[in-house]
């Protein structure tokens, strides 16, 4: 019998496994995230997955503009690389719900049902067991978002052209948000990442799907998102770059965090 609800797997190791615990440390980061000016409504968002230690203050730093949509946002398309399962393609779950401390989050079977026709889409249950690059969103999307449906996406290998089509088939309107979760540099030291990731960061808000592996663990579907953005017409933003060094880590071997935004011009939140 497969199992209907996916399992929190990383509660405990990536961020805390007591949902009071959970919620106070995102409330704090979200709260301590600098407040940016002017953030256009974003329709898809680009955000790292390290524990909350090293990468949750950037990642707030973009799920802090989205509370202004809570009520608005009723379905989240994540996508995020796989760690630790090969797979070709992308993976639906089999789970129908996922978990985490702060509760069940219901897996959107009609947005299942709009792409599993497409040849690249499978289902596996084992790709998304263990994964945290998807996980780690969760207990963020749950605090700003409350409540919403799920379409998560564990990506493996795939061309941009692939994740494209069914990010297309997603799109959707207002109500839709798509979340692509990809740390940058891996264990350069501090220096090197910063100019690294600097010029990976331009790539990206110049929507340029040229990222290799060894600018962003989750180029593939960062690739897709940057083709799917140039075909709508959106803006990419930088809303904020450290890396572990800066926040919690020793400045010898750093991993790279971005939090980028994509969005139409005109559509800004109030």
């Amino acid at each position: 019998m497969i199992q209907s609800i996916r399992p929190a797997a990383v509660a405990g190791m990536f961020y805390p496994e007591s949902a009071t615990v959970l919620a106070r440390e995102v409330e704090r980061m979200l709260a301590a995230a600098s407040p940016q000016a002017k953030t256009p409504r974003p329709k898809a968002i680009i955000v790292p997955h390290a524990g909350y230690v090293y990468s949750g203050p950037v990642a707030a730093s973009i799920y802090a503009p989205l509370i202004a949509l809570r009520g608005t946002i009723s379905r989240v398309v994540l996508l995020g690389p796989t760690h630790r399962v090969a797979v070709d393609g992308l993976a639906l779950p089999a789970s129908r719900a996922f978990a985490t401390p702060l509760g069940m989050i219901p897996v959107d079977q009609r947005a299942v049902a709009a792409i599993d026709d497409l040849p690249q889409v499978i289902v596996s249950e084992a790709a998304h067991a263990q994964e945290h690059s998807l996980e780690v969103q969760l207990p963020f999307l749950q605090a700003v978002l409350g409540d919403f449906s799920l379409l998560p996406l564990a990506v493996g290998d795939a061309s941009p052209q692939a994740v494209a089509q069914v990010l297309e088939r997603l799109w959707g309107g207002d109500e839709t948000l798509i979340v692509v979760s990809s740390d940058l540099s891996h264990y350069l030291p501090y220096g090197q990442a910063r100019r690294i990731d600097a010029q990976t960061a331009q790539s990206i808000v110049d929507l340029d799907p040229q990222i290799d592996h060894q600018q962003a663990c989750g180029a593939t579907p960062v690739n897709g998102l940057l083709l799917a953005a140039r075909a709508h017409g959106l803006q990419g933003q930088l809303l904020d770059l450290r890396n572990s060094g800066d926040t919690a880590g020793d400045k010898a071997r750093v991993v790279g965090y971005g939090a980028f935004a994509f969005s139409e011009e005109e559509h800004h939140v109030h």
